[in-house]
């Protein structure tokens, strides 16, 4: 008789324990299947889709795009080097921000974030489909998911910057003073709380191209 596996559900994204932490709402103790969650999100149409996507006719491909190589490669990493030093660089950039000044640049690199990781997506998934009949079927399924989930995933990381406003009005964490210059050391401490937070976003956003990077390499 086969042993049952000990092995626990995968660990979720960071960013979901961080902004529960700043909530401070708990995790619980175990996470819903991805079959019961994406069943929430399914509606008839959009698996009917998912069905076709699995096992219908594959769209014919199309003209004009490049084939998958190292240059294409080092492009995604370099645009993933070039959002983290946009992370980085923050610190500086807000040395003496106020909490609204640091929400704007919050926000704005975040559109940075899902405009690149977009793109990148799109294009890897239009060679993806060029390929065999296996990666293409990949590169409409992923195509599929990002249409469903994509809107829901951009709502709710779009909300994060009033999360952190209510978090730093709890705790006071901005550092500021009733002249609105900035303390060092709570101040500090926000501003790298928002760069841990754009951090794991930015591992989010890429996952999709790092499974599509994946999957064009030759094996």
């Amino acid at each position: 008789m086969a042993k049952p596996s000990s092995r626990g559900p995968a660990p979720g994204p960071t960013i979901i324990r961080q902004l529960a932490h700043a909530a401070g709402t708990p995790l619980p103790a175990s996470s819903p299947s991805v079959p019961d969650r994406l069943s929430e999100w399914f509606d008839w149409n959009r698996a009917v889709a998912l069905q076709g996507a699995l096992d219908g006719r594959l769209p014919p491909p199309e003209d004009g795009i490049p084939a998958f190589d190292a240059e294409q490669q080092a492009e995604c990493m370099q645009a993933r080097e070039t959002l983290a030093a946009s992370i980085e660089g923050m610190e500086a950039q807000l040395a003496d921000a106020d909490l609204d000044a640091c929400c704007r640049q919050y926000q704005s690199i975040q559109r940075s974030l899902q405009a690149v990781a977009g793109r990148l997506r799109g294009r890897l998934r239009d060679m993806l489909a060029q390929g065999e009949p296996a990666r293409a079927r990949l590169a409409e399924v992923d195509a599929l998911l990002e249409q469903v989930l994509g809107p829901r995933e951009s709502f709710l990381l779009a909300k994060i910057p009033q999360l952190l406003k209510q978090h730093a009005g709890r705790t006071g964490s901005t550092g500021e003073t009733t002249t609105g210059s900035s303390t060092t050391p709570h101040h500090l401490a926000f501003v790298r709380h928002l760069q841990a937070l754009l951090r794991s976003e930015l591992e989010l956003r890429f996952h999709p191209i790092d499974g599509l990077l994946a999957a064009l390499r030759p094996h």
